[in-house]
Protein backbone atom coordinates (compact mmCIF):
# COMPACT_ATOMS: atom_id res chain seq x y z
CA UNK A 1 0.00 0.00 0.00
CA UNK A 2 1.21 3.52 -0.92
CA UNK A 3 0.41 6.40 1.08
CA UNK A 4 -0.89 9.74 -0.95
CA UNK A 5 -0.13 13.40 -0.40
CA UNK A 6 0.26 13.41 3.05
CA UNK A 7 0.40 17.16 3.70
CA UNK A 8 -2.44 17.55 1.29
CA UNK A 9 -5.48 17.03 3.80
CA UNK A 10 -6.32 13.72 2.12
CA UNK A 11 -5.67 10.42 3.40
CA UNK A 12 -6.00 7.96 0.67
CA UNK A 13 -4.55 4.70 -0.86
CA UNK A 14 -4.56 3.42 -4.65
CA UNK A 15 -6.16 -0.13 -5.02
CA UNK A 16 -6.37 -1.40 -8.51
CA UNK A 17 -5.68 1.98 -9.78
CA UNK A 18 -8.59 3.69 -8.31
CA UNK A 19 -7.87 6.14 -5.51
CA UNK A 20 -10.35 6.05 -2.77
CA UNK A 21 -10.84 9.04 -0.08
CA UNK A 22 -10.04 7.26 3.17
CA UNK A 23 -13.40 8.27 5.30
CA UNK A 24 -15.48 8.75 2.14
CA UNK A 25 -18.66 6.49 0.43
CA UNK A 26 -17.02 5.24 -2.64
CA UNK A 27 -18.13 6.95 -5.77
CA UNK A 28 -20.26 5.32 -8.24
CA UNK A 29 -19.06 4.42 -12.10
CA UNK A 30 -20.10 7.41 -14.25
CA UNK A 31 -22.39 4.94 -16.73
CA UNK A 32 -24.26 3.57 -13.63
CA UNK A 33 -24.67 7.06 -11.87
CA UNK A 34 -25.72 8.35 -14.94
CA UNK A 35 -28.72 5.54 -15.46
CA UNK A 36 -29.77 6.15 -12.13
CA UNK A 37 -30.19 9.17 -12.11
CA UNK A 38 -31.98 9.20 -15.60
CA UNK A 39 -34.31 6.61 -13.96
CA UNK A 40 -34.98 9.23 -10.35
CA UNK A 41 -36.20 11.88 -13.05
CA UNK A 42 -38.45 9.45 -15.43
CA UNK A 43 -40.32 8.64 -11.58
CA UNK A 44 -40.22 12.16 -10.94
CA UNK A 45 -42.18 13.70 -13.96
CA UNK A 46 -44.44 10.84 -15.45
CA UNK A 47 -47.45 12.36 -16.92
CA UNK A 48 -50.69 11.09 -15.85
CA UNK A 49 -53.01 9.56 -18.34
CA UNK A 50 -55.09 11.90 -20.02
CA UNK A 51 -58.90 11.39 -19.38
CA UNK A 52 -62.34 12.74 -20.70
CA UNK A 53 -64.59 14.35 -18.22
CA UNK A 54 -67.44 15.09 -20.43
CA UNK A 55 -68.91 15.83 -24.08
CA UNK A 56 -71.24 18.49 -24.61
CA UNK A 57 -74.32 17.68 -26.17
CA UNK A 58 -74.65 14.73 -23.51
CA UNK A 59 -74.40 11.17 -24.39
CA UNK A 60 -78.35 10.32 -25.77
CA UNK A 61 -79.03 13.73 -25.80
CA UNK A 62 -82.31 14.39 -27.82
CA UNK A 63 -83.72 17.65 -29.37
CA UNK A 64 -80.36 19.02 -30.12
CA UNK A 65 -79.72 22.30 -32.65
CA UNK A 66 -77.75 20.93 -35.68
CA UNK A 67 -75.58 24.23 -35.39
CA UNK A 68 -75.05 24.08 -31.96
CA UNK A 69 -71.19 23.99 -30.87
CA UNK A 70 -69.54 20.03 -29.71
CA UNK A 71 -67.81 20.82 -26.96
CA UNK A 72 -65.22 17.97 -24.90
CA UNK A 73 -63.79 18.31 -21.86
CA UNK A 74 -60.71 16.64 -20.45
CA UNK A 75 -58.56 16.05 -17.65
CA UNK A 76 -55.52 18.79 -18.86
CA UNK A 77 -55.24 20.94 -21.26
CA UNK A 78 -54.17 19.00 -25.04
CA UNK A 79 -51.20 19.12 -26.90
CA UNK A 80 -50.90 21.33 -29.98
CA UNK A 81 -50.20 18.32 -31.85
CA UNK A 82 -52.92 16.46 -30.37
CA UNK A 83 -55.71 14.39 -32.20
CA UNK A 84 -58.72 15.99 -32.46
CA UNK A 85 -61.97 14.25 -31.38
CA UNK A 86 -63.81 12.68 -35.34
CA UNK A 87 -67.48 13.56 -35.41
CA UNK A 88 -69.52 11.50 -37.75
CA UNK A 89 -71.05 12.79 -39.98
CA UNK A 90 -68.91 15.12 -40.87
CA UNK A 91 -69.94 18.28 -41.59
CA UNK A 92 -67.81 21.55 -42.50
CA UNK A 93 -66.22 23.17 -39.17
CA UNK A 94 -63.17 23.64 -36.89
CA UNK A 95 -61.95 22.40 -33.57
CA UNK A 96 -59.85 25.04 -31.65
CA UNK A 97 -58.57 24.07 -28.69
CA UNK A 98 -59.37 26.38 -25.17
CA UNK A 99 -57.20 24.90 -22.18
CA UNK A 100 -59.12 21.71 -21.29
CA UNK A 101 -61.58 21.92 -23.63
CA UNK A 102 -62.24 21.33 -27.49
CA UNK A 103 -64.30 22.70 -28.95
CA UNK A 104 -65.97 22.14 -32.58
CA UNK A 105 -67.92 25.10 -34.10
CA UNK A 106 -69.81 23.80 -37.57
CA UNK A 107 -69.41 26.21 -40.39
CA UNK A 108 -72.64 24.20 -42.11
CA UNK A 109 -75.46 22.95 -38.81
CA UNK A 110 -76.05 18.91 -38.88
CA UNK A 111 -79.45 17.79 -40.80
CA UNK A 112 -82.68 17.53 -38.66
CA UNK A 113 -83.26 13.88 -36.72
CA UNK A 114 -79.37 13.15 -37.48
CA UNK A 115 -77.77 10.93 -34.77
CA UNK A 116 -74.15 12.51 -34.10
CA UNK A 117 -71.39 10.41 -32.90
CA UNK A 118 -68.32 11.98 -31.21
CA UNK A 119 -65.21 9.78 -30.93
CA UNK A 120 -62.06 10.62 -28.97
CA UNK A 121 -59.03 8.54 -30.69
CA UNK A 122 -57.19 6.91 -27.76
CA UNK A 123 -53.65 5.29 -27.56
CA UNK A 124 -50.15 6.01 -28.78
CA UNK A 125 -51.94 8.47 -32.22
CA UNK A 126 -54.77 9.49 -29.95
CA UNK A 127 -55.57 12.38 -27.93
CA UNK A 128 -52.50 13.82 -25.53
CA UNK A 129 -51.59 16.41 -22.55
CA UNK A 130 -49.51 19.22 -22.77
CA UNK A 131 -47.72 16.97 -20.21
CA UNK A 132 -47.40 14.13 -22.65
CA UNK A 133 -50.49 11.85 -21.21
CA UNK A 134 -52.13 9.70 -23.68
CA UNK A 135 -55.73 8.70 -23.47
CA UNK A 136 -55.67 5.16 -23.13
CA UNK A 137 -58.56 3.94 -25.02
CA UNK A 138 -60.97 5.57 -27.20
CA UNK A 139 -63.84 7.29 -25.84
CA UNK A 140 -67.04 7.31 -27.64
CA UNK A 141 -70.70 9.46 -27.32
CA UNK A 142 -73.83 10.53 -29.46
CA UNK A 143 -76.60 12.91 -29.76
CA UNK A 144 -79.34 13.51 -31.68
CA UNK A 145 -80.57 16.92 -33.58
CA UNK A 146 -84.09 17.55 -33.62
CA UNK A 147 -86.15 18.24 -36.05
CA UNK A 148 -86.54 21.83 -38.36
CA UNK A 149 -88.65 24.88 -36.74
CA UNK A 150 -92.14 24.77 -37.69
CA UNK A 151 -92.37 28.19 -37.40
CA UNK A 152 -89.15 28.51 -40.32
CA UNK A 153 -91.41 26.53 -41.91
CA UNK A 154 -94.35 28.91 -42.15
CA UNK A 155 -91.67 31.95 -42.48
CA UNK A 156 -90.46 30.48 -45.78
CA UNK A 157 -94.00 29.36 -47.36
CA UNK A 158 -95.25 32.27 -46.31
CA UNK A 159 -92.59 34.42 -48.44
CA UNK A 160 -92.81 32.38 -51.29
CA UNK A 161 -96.58 32.63 -51.41
CA UNK A 162 -97.61 29.31 -50.26
CA UNK A 163 -99.50 31.12 -48.03
CA UNK A 164 -103.03 33.58 -47.68
CA UNK A 165 -100.06 35.53 -45.74
CA UNK A 166 -96.86 37.42 -46.07
CA UNK A 167 -93.82 37.17 -43.68
CA UNK A 168 -91.54 40.00 -42.94
CA UNK A 169 -88.38 39.81 -41.27
CA UNK A 170 -84.81 39.89 -41.03
CA UNK A 171 -83.52 38.67 -44.29
CA UNK A 172 -81.29 35.46 -44.19
CA UNK A 173 -78.34 34.91 -46.43
CA UNK A 174 -78.71 32.62 -49.51
CA UNK A 175 -76.38 30.69 -48.49
CA UNK A 176 -77.19 26.61 -47.51
CA UNK A 177 -75.40 27.21 -44.09
CA UNK A 178 -77.16 30.14 -42.71
CA UNK A 179 -80.93 28.72 -44.26
CA UNK A 180 -80.11 25.47 -42.39
CA UNK A 181 -79.48 27.41 -39.05
CA UNK A 182 -82.08 29.37 -39.76
CA UNK A 183 -84.30 26.57 -39.92
CA UNK A 184 -83.28 25.49 -36.31
CA UNK A 185 -83.51 28.64 -35.08
CA UNK A 186 -85.97 31.05 -36.78
CA UNK A 187 -85.67 34.88 -36.73
CA UNK A 188 -88.24 37.05 -35.55
CA UNK A 189 -90.63 38.27 -37.47
CA UNK A 190 -94.73 39.15 -38.31
CA UNK A 191 -96.93 37.66 -40.36
CA UNK A 192 -99.40 39.48 -42.24
CA UNK A 193 -102.80 38.54 -43.79
CA UNK A 194 -104.02 38.98 -47.18
CA UNK A 195 -107.29 41.05 -47.06
CA UNK A 196 -110.51 38.91 -48.85
CA UNK A 197 -110.45 35.94 -47.69
CA UNK A 198 -113.23 33.82 -45.44
CA UNK A 199 -113.25 33.69 -41.74
CA UNK A 200 -113.69 30.02 -42.40
CA UNK A 201 -109.65 29.89 -43.53
CA UNK A 202 -108.09 31.77 -40.66
CA UNK A 203 -109.44 29.18 -38.49
CA UNK A 204 -107.37 26.81 -39.73
CA UNK A 205 -103.86 28.87 -38.68
CA UNK A 206 -101.70 28.03 -36.04
CA UNK A 207 -98.57 29.95 -35.82
CA UNK A 208 -95.42 27.86 -34.86
CA UNK A 209 -97.49 24.58 -35.36
CA UNK A 210 -98.26 22.32 -37.81
CA UNK A 211 -101.85 23.38 -39.09
CA UNK A 212 -104.20 22.48 -41.80
CA UNK A 213 -102.74 25.82 -43.85
CA UNK A 214 -99.45 24.26 -43.91
CA UNK A 215 -100.34 21.26 -45.26
CA UNK A 216 -102.56 22.46 -48.87
CA UNK A 217 -98.83 24.87 -48.96
CA UNK A 218 -96.43 21.83 -48.84
CA UNK A 219 -99.04 20.07 -50.63
CA UNK A 220 -98.62 22.90 -53.56
CA UNK A 221 -94.98 23.41 -52.85
CA UNK A 222 -94.23 19.21 -53.74
CA UNK A 223 -96.45 19.25 -57.21
CA UNK A 224 -94.02 22.23 -58.31
CA UNK A 225 -90.71 20.28 -57.36
CA UNK A 226 -91.64 17.09 -58.88
CA UNK A 227 -92.32 15.35 -55.08
CA UNK A 228 -95.06 13.11 -54.05
CA UNK A 229 -97.86 15.95 -52.89
CA UNK A 230 -99.07 14.23 -49.98
CA UNK A 231 -98.51 17.19 -47.64
CA UNK A 232 -95.85 15.40 -45.45
CA UNK A 233 -92.81 17.61 -44.14
CA UNK A 234 -89.98 15.23 -45.45
CA UNK A 235 -86.49 16.04 -45.53
CA UNK A 236 -86.69 15.77 -49.41
CA UNK A 237 -89.57 18.42 -48.89
CA UNK A 238 -86.75 20.63 -46.59
CA UNK A 239 -84.01 20.51 -49.19
CA UNK A 240 -86.06 21.61 -51.70
CA UNK A 241 -87.52 24.28 -49.32
CA UNK A 242 -84.12 25.61 -48.28
CA UNK A 243 -83.29 25.23 -51.62
CA UNK A 244 -85.97 27.71 -52.87
CA UNK A 245 -85.92 29.79 -50.20
CA UNK A 246 -82.13 30.78 -51.30
CA UNK A 247 -82.94 31.26 -54.71
CA UNK A 248 -86.40 33.09 -54.09
CA UNK A 249 -88.39 30.27 -56.20
CA UNK A 250 -91.62 31.62 -55.51
CA UNK A 251 -95.21 29.95 -56.15
CA UNK A 252 -96.52 31.19 -59.26
CA UNK A 253 -100.16 29.60 -58.97
CA UNK A 254 -101.15 32.38 -56.67
CA UNK A 255 -103.29 30.92 -53.11
CA UNK A 256 -106.65 29.61 -53.98
CA UNK A 257 -109.17 28.26 -51.25
CA UNK A 258 -112.91 26.42 -52.14
CA UNK A 259 -115.90 26.19 -50.04
CA UNK A 260 -118.68 23.41 -51.56
CA UNK A 261 -121.66 24.21 -49.87
CA UNK A 262 -124.52 21.44 -49.12
CA UNK A 263 -127.21 23.80 -48.31
CA UNK A 264 -129.73 24.22 -51.14
CA UNK A 265 -128.91 25.14 -54.05
CA UNK A 266 -125.63 23.40 -53.41
CA UNK A 267 -122.79 26.13 -54.73
CA UNK A 268 -118.98 25.65 -54.96
CA UNK A 269 -117.09 29.14 -54.59
CA UNK A 270 -113.64 29.84 -54.69
CA UNK A 271 -111.14 32.51 -53.72
CA UNK A 272 -107.94 33.45 -55.43
CA UNK A 273 -105.35 35.73 -54.07
CA UNK A 274 -107.85 37.59 -51.73
CA UNK A 275 -111.05 37.97 -54.22
CA UNK A 276 -113.95 35.81 -54.69
CA UNK A 277 -113.49 34.86 -58.54
CA UNK A 278 -115.55 31.76 -58.82
CA UNK A 279 -119.16 30.89 -58.19
CA UNK A 280 -121.32 27.64 -59.86
CA UNK A 281 -124.18 25.82 -58.81
CA UNK A 282 -122.75 21.95 -58.15
CA UNK A 283 -123.76 18.62 -57.12
CA UNK A 284 -122.89 16.88 -54.18
CA UNK A 285 -123.04 13.36 -53.05
CA UNK A 286 -126.55 11.33 -52.27
CA UNK A 287 -127.41 10.38 -49.07
CA UNK A 288 -126.00 6.56 -49.43
CA UNK A 289 -122.85 8.41 -50.71
CA UNK A 290 -122.01 11.45 -49.32
CA UNK A 291 -119.40 13.94 -49.85
CA UNK A 292 -117.03 13.76 -47.13
CA UNK A 293 -117.63 17.02 -44.90
CA UNK A 294 -114.21 18.52 -43.65
CA UNK A 295 -111.18 20.46 -44.91
CA UNK A 296 -108.51 18.90 -47.44
CA UNK A 297 -106.52 20.04 -50.30
CA UNK A 298 -106.03 19.10 -53.71
CA UNK A 299 -103.85 16.49 -54.52
CA UNK A 300 -104.09 15.44 -57.68
CA UNK A 301 -105.03 17.13 -61.31
CA UNK A 302 -106.55 15.20 -64.24
CA UNK A 303 -107.71 17.41 -67.56
CA UNK A 304 -109.52 14.17 -68.57
CA UNK A 305 -110.87 10.87 -67.19
CA UNK A 306 -112.74 7.76 -67.03
CA UNK A 307 -113.93 7.08 -63.70
CA UNK A 308 -114.58 3.92 -62.75
CA UNK A 309 -116.92 2.47 -59.39
CA UNK A 310 -120.04 0.33 -58.31
CA UNK A 311 -123.15 2.62 -58.44
CA UNK A 312 -125.76 1.95 -55.35
CA UNK A 313 -127.00 -0.77 -56.91
CA UNK A 314 -124.24 -2.85 -57.30
CA UNK A 315 -123.78 -2.07 -60.79
CA UNK A 316 -120.43 -0.69 -62.23
CA UNK A 317 -119.57 2.52 -64.42
CA UNK A 318 -116.81 3.95 -66.10
CA UNK A 319 -117.84 7.56 -67.08
CA UNK A 320 -115.38 9.85 -68.68
CA UNK A 321 -115.09 13.23 -66.92
CA UNK A 322 -113.31 16.39 -67.20
CA UNK A 323 -111.36 18.81 -65.07
CA UNK A 324 -110.79 16.67 -62.13
CA UNK A 325 -109.47 17.84 -58.97
CA UNK A 326 -109.10 15.50 -56.46
CA UNK A 327 -108.87 16.78 -52.81
CA UNK A 328 -110.15 13.97 -50.03
CA UNK A 329 -109.77 9.98 -51.21
CA UNK A 330 -111.97 9.21 -54.39
CA UNK A 331 -113.78 12.64 -54.07
CA UNK A 332 -112.98 15.95 -57.05
CA UNK A 333 -114.16 18.61 -57.95
CA UNK A 334 -115.02 18.37 -62.07
CA UNK A 335 -117.38 18.60 -64.87
CA UNK A 336 -120.29 15.95 -65.01
CA UNK A 337 -123.54 16.38 -67.54
CA UNK A 338 -126.48 16.39 -65.49
CA UNK A 339 -130.06 17.93 -66.14
CA UNK A 340 -129.53 20.21 -63.38
CA UNK A 341 -127.39 21.45 -60.55
CA UNK A 342 -127.64 22.89 -57.17
CA UNK A 343 -128.82 19.16 -55.18
CA UNK A 344 -127.20 16.08 -54.36
CA UNK A 345 -126.51 14.02 -57.44
CA UNK A 346 -123.34 12.66 -57.53
CA UNK A 347 -121.29 9.58 -55.79
CA UNK A 348 -119.18 11.68 -53.36
CA UNK A 349 -117.88 14.05 -55.90
CA UNK A 350 -118.31 18.04 -56.34
CA UNK A 351 -119.90 17.96 -60.28
CA UNK A 352 -119.91 21.10 -61.98
CA UNK A 353 -121.64 22.06 -65.28
CA UNK A 354 -119.24 22.30 -68.26
CA UNK A 355 -119.80 25.95 -68.54
CA UNK A 356 -117.47 26.27 -65.33
CA UNK A 357 -115.83 23.29 -64.84
CA UNK A 358 -112.66 24.27 -67.04
CA UNK A 359 -112.85 27.94 -65.02
CA UNK A 360 -112.64 25.94 -61.37
CA UNK A 361 -109.85 23.66 -62.48
CA UNK A 362 -107.57 26.60 -63.00
CA UNK A 363 -108.53 28.06 -59.76
CA UNK A 364 -108.05 24.93 -58.01
CA UNK A 365 -104.36 24.00 -58.04
CA UNK A 366 -102.20 21.67 -55.96
CA UNK A 367 -102.82 22.34 -52.59
CA UNK A 368 -106.24 24.05 -52.30
CA UNK A 369 -107.80 23.46 -49.66
CA UNK A 370 -111.43 22.65 -49.85
CA UNK A 371 -114.02 22.98 -47.24
CA UNK A 372 -117.12 20.84 -47.68
CA UNK A 373 -120.02 22.58 -45.31
CA UNK A 374 -122.87 20.11 -44.20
Amino acid sequence: MILIGAGTGVAGAITAGVVIATGSPAPEPVAAGAAAMAVRAAGRHAAAPLGVVSVTPGNGANGVSGSAPVTVTFTSGLAASSAMPVLSPAVAGQWAVDGDKAVFTPRRPFAASTRVRVRVPGGVAGARSVEGGQLPQSWESSFTTRGYSVLRLQQILAQLGYLPMTWTGPAVPATGAAQLAAAYDPPAGTFQWQRGYPDELRHFWQQGSSNLLDTGAITGFEADHGLTPDGTISSAVWTDLLKAAASGRRNTHGYSYAIASQSIPEKLTIWHNGRKVFTSYANTGIPSRPTPVGTTPVYEKLPFQVMQGTNPDGSHYADPVEWVSYFNGGSAVHYFPRGGYGYPQSLGCVELPASTAEAAYHYLPYGTLVTVTP
